[in-house]
């Protein structure tokens, strides 16, 4: 590879590309990468979901056993038995909402505002979201892994597992691009 000279500098001595590597971190690599980005928009739609779901709750709180389980015999109707275990316990879920509904409002509001404050931290390319992103999805990674393993399989399992490894993987590589994970992980 070529050198680099700098002709204002008093050396002017040539550089190699491995002296590129120490230089100060630039404007754009401040920036949050369009992986991470990502991330962001995925924390804000979940963020929306549960807010929603929590607007549900507060509104529909007398009648949302009726309505989760006119929704999950639609979802049975249209896809069989392929999502049974899921629906079946969100018609249990729904039942225990609706009779102590306050705390589950007040218990989504807070997991809204866990998901839109990381998603402002990814966007902002704040390194505490990436570690909160990283530990928030890892954690589950092993908990899903022994669902699918061990238990009847479901889609919806699966899926949620491998985004939730595509996630840990987008954080932390560019945790490691950024060198947020110490000074041997500068690649």
């Amino acid at each position: 590879m070529s050198a680099i000279l700098f002709p204002h500098s008093p050396n002017s001595q040539p550089l190699s590309p491995n002296h590129l590597v120490n230089l100060p971190p630039t404007a754009a690599s401040k920036q949050a990468s369009n992986a991470i980005k990502a991330v962001a928009g995925y924390e804000i739609i979940k963020g929306l979901g549960a807010l929603a779901v929590a607007i549900a709750v507060l509104l529909w709180h007398e009648r949302l056993p009726h309505i989760v389980a006119r929704i999950i015999h639609t979802m049975h109707h249209v896809f069989g038995n392929f999502f049974v275990q899921p629906l079946d316990n969100l018609g249990h879920y729904a039942d225990r909402v609706s009779q102590n509904w306050l705390m589950a409002f007040w218990f989504i509001i807070g997991y809204t505002l866990l998901r839109f404050v990381e998603a402002y931290g990814l966007y902002k390319d704040r390194t505490w979201a990436y570690w909160y992103s990283v530990l928030g999805y890892g954690i589950f990674i092993p908990v899903e892994l022994y669902a699918i393993i061990s238990g009847r399989f479901e889609l919806v399992t699966l899926l949620t597992f491998l985004l939730n490894v595509v996630v840990v993987v987008v954080v932390y590589l560019n945790m490691k691009k950024k060198g947020l994970l110490g000074q041997g992980s500068k690649a």
